[in-house]
């Protein structure tokens, strides 16, 4: 029977725009271009190398998102990936990490799984929360930040990096995974990876259609909102200390004024 691994991502503004609010302190998606969240990345390429080493595997890529989060699930097929569902329904406009958990859980159970894989954090939110909150809500194991991941004979196995020591782990599948960023550098999609991708099955998906009522996800059915937002201060052209022989003794000075030192 093939291995049915599916891949949690996401479509994230770019952290190198000028990312902001919207009037309704959500972000404001179309003030900066989105692309696929880095740290998905890594999970994609791990859910390709444990494909790659099974006999017979099964990729599916899924995200809850905008029109334009279907530029994530292409970059994923693009990568090597076999196809994609995308959640995409009005009523998700401001949905918190609670609702998005279900919508998740709901698109895995639809699509079918032995293994799902996400990444360690998104890189607009970075709570990191939801690998466990998906896994509480799909009832299975999860063996979360890992910086090395393999698949054999039904058991998931994996190396947690801290700061003190490495621990190794293991889960049964069905189970859930999550990666860092140091499981391994993700591929680059190659020209044909990009062709192919244009013919990949993308499912589109409603709340209807996972049997979801709007009033638990969207702003009003957040758990968690943002109650106020002020704009960052404009950078000014900070402290210049010209060195005229008391150089040293000025920047000193100023240090310590700041309590660096």
């Amino acid at each position: 029977m093939s291995l049915r691994i599916v891949v949690a991502v996401k479509y994230v503004p770019d952290a190198t725009g000028d990312r902001r609010f919207a009037a309704d302190l959500t972000t404001d998606r179309d003030a900066v271009d989105g692309l696929l969240s880095e740290l998905d990345e890594y999970a994609v390429e791990q859910a390709l190398q444990i494909a790659e080493a099974a006999d017979d595997a099964e990729i599916t890529v899924v995200t809850v998102g905008p029109e334009d989060a279907k530029d994530a699930l292409r970059k994923a097929l693009s990568m090597g990936a076999h196809k994609a569902v995308h959640v995409e329904d009005d009523a998700l406009h401001g949905t918190d990490v609670i609702g998005t958990s279900l919508v998740l859980a709901k698109a895995v159970e639809h699509t079918g799984f032995d293994l799902v894989v996400t990444g360690m954090a998104s890189t607009d939110g970075t709570m990191g929360v939801l690998p466990a909150l998906l896994a509480e809500r799909l009832g299975v194991p999860q063996v979360t930040l890992l910086s090395q991941v393999s698949v054999e004979d039904g058991t998931v196995t994996g190396r947690r990096d801290g700061d003190a020591a490495s621990e190794q782990l293991q889960a049964s599948l069905p189970a859930l995974v999550s990666v860092t960023d140091q499981s391994g550098e993700a591929r680059y999609p190659s020209f044909k990876g990009i062709m192919a991708a244009k013919k990949k099955p993308v499912e589109s998906l409603d709340l209807s259609d996972l049997g979801i009522d709007a009033s638990e996800v969207g702003l009003g059915g957040a758990w968690s909102a943002v109650d106020e937002a002020t704009a960052r201060p404009a950078r000014t052209a900070g402290t210049i200390v010209k060195d005229e022989g008391e150089g040293g003794k000025q920047l000193a000075e100023f240090l310590a004024s700041q309590k660096f030192i």
